[in-house]
């Protein structure tokens, strides 16, 4: 069975034992080319383009050619059959490729990348040059960004639901440690005062003077949960970007600009309704971005607290630590847990917390206000932020190699 306290946040109960289920298998069926006879060759293209391991994509099977066929027109996915993920191409070299005029197939290209957002195009008139995306993290987030949950039009309301029963088919299982260390948990508000040895870095107030441009735009996850009938009814429009990336969001019309006073009064906002902060693992850049998530909607999160696979999050830089007695085994920090890292059994009073899962947000400790048998305890090989996306993407390579061999391997 399961409970839900005021946030709407579901938790796994039994009986007196309040944590985190069984996590969910992997559950796709790969198929073949061939077991699609009827289908347009462009899609099926397409579909085997997204579903590199290089692009983090799932096997081709039923989800990811349903995804794919709605997303794009078969004029469409004949575009963006020729297009990569490094290397972009010009509408002429396209239109070359697909053998048909660029008069014809560059507002195709144009389209997608500016009205849809569903691939990438950059550079000036005349030289733009359009890159395919991976599907997450990559064109779920950017198709909904700029969309308001109130008046999502049929078409977004399909693309929600078709990309949530690719997502719970598990492919994800297939990259253990893909990119882990890319996004790291930062405090801000309330939560901050159970860190009270947190850096500059740690601090959200602080990261943002660096910025001078701030936009936000909607949480793709909570919207897709509430298409499904399952939202948690917290605030959507908490999604923001920095700097440059908040600029370029802004011209494209997908995010409304804010000062800094406004970002981080929704981000506290945010942080009061049980959301936690995140932002990419990297110091010096010229735009940023931060996520507030619920453990209730955020497909990251569920990476971990569902199907137990290792997902984007860096170590963090405090983690719990629980004076067992002064605690009354009430089990309100499993309950607040957004990660389900912990395990209460109310009756026979043990407490369990799993390391692995914990994201190091200090929800537990506000949960515990009463008792105080939560503390948040610093991280002795704690490392700091990356200094660019240079080292980050170093740092991450070995990782990154490992779980694409690993998904090559699989069933495909």
């Amino acid at each position: 069975m399961a409970e839900q306290d005021s946030s709407r946040h579901v938790i796994p109960v039994n009986r007196h034992i309040v944590g985190p289920d069984e996590p969910k298998l992997r559950t796709v069926r790969p198929r073949k080319i061939s077991d699609y006879p009827g289908v347009p060759k462009a899609y099926l293209d397409v579909a085997q383009k997204l579903s590199s391991p290089l692009l983090m994509g799932p096997p081709l099977c039923d989800e990811l050619l349903a995804f794919v066929r709605h997303l794009f027109t078969e004029e469409e996915a004949g575009a963006v059959r020729h297009l990569h993920l490094y290397r972009g191409r010009t509408a002429a070299q396209v239109a070359r490729a697909e053998h048909r005029p660029v008069h014809e197939v560059e507002p195709i290209l144009r389209r997608l990348a500016v009205e849809l957002h569903a691939i990438v195009g950059s550079g000036p008139d005349g030289d733009r040059r359009y890159r395919l995306m991976p599907i997450m993290p990559g064109i779920f987030e950017m198709v909904l960004f700029g969309e308001q949950p109130d008046a999502l039009s049929p078409w977004h309301r399909r693309f929600a639901e078709l990309f949530e029963a690719l997502y719970q088919t598990g492919y994800m299982l297939d990259y253990p440690g893909q990119l882990t260390g890319l996004v790291r948990y930062v405090p801000v508000g309330k939560v901050i005062e159970s860190h009270p040895m947190a850096l500059p870095s740690d601090r959200l107030e602080v990261v943002l003077d660096q910025f001078k441009v701030f936009a936000v735009g909607q949480c793709q996850c909570r919207m897709t949960k509430q298409v499904m009938g399952k939202g948690c009814g917290k605030p959507t429009g908490n999604c923001a970007v920095f700097g440059d990336w908040a600029a370029g969001a802004i011209r494209a019309g997908q995010a409304r600009e804010v000062t800094k006073k406004e970002m981080l009064e929704i981000k506290r906002e945010a942080e009061a309704h049980g959301m936690v902060n995140w932002m990419m693992n990297v110091e010096a850049t010229g735009g940023q971005n931060s996520c507030s998530c619920c453990g209730c909607c955020c497909h990251a999160m569920h990476a971990i607290s569902e199907f137990s696979a290792p997902s984007f999050f860096a170590p963090p830089h405090f983690l719990p630590a629980f004076h067992l007695p002064s605690c009354t085994s009430c089990g309100q920090c499993a309950r607040k847990c957004p990660m389900k890292a912990i395990t209460v059994d109310t009756q026979a009073k043990t407490h369990k917390h799993n390391a692995a899962r914990c994201i190091g947000c200090g929800l537990c400790v506000l949960a515990c206000e009463k008792a105080h048998a939560v503390t948040m305890e610093e991280v002795p090989d704690y490392k700091l932020p990356y200094k660019s996306w240079f080292r980050a993407l170093l740092a991450t390579a070995p990782s990154t190699l490992r779980a694409t061999w690993h998904a090559w391997r699989q069933p495909r």
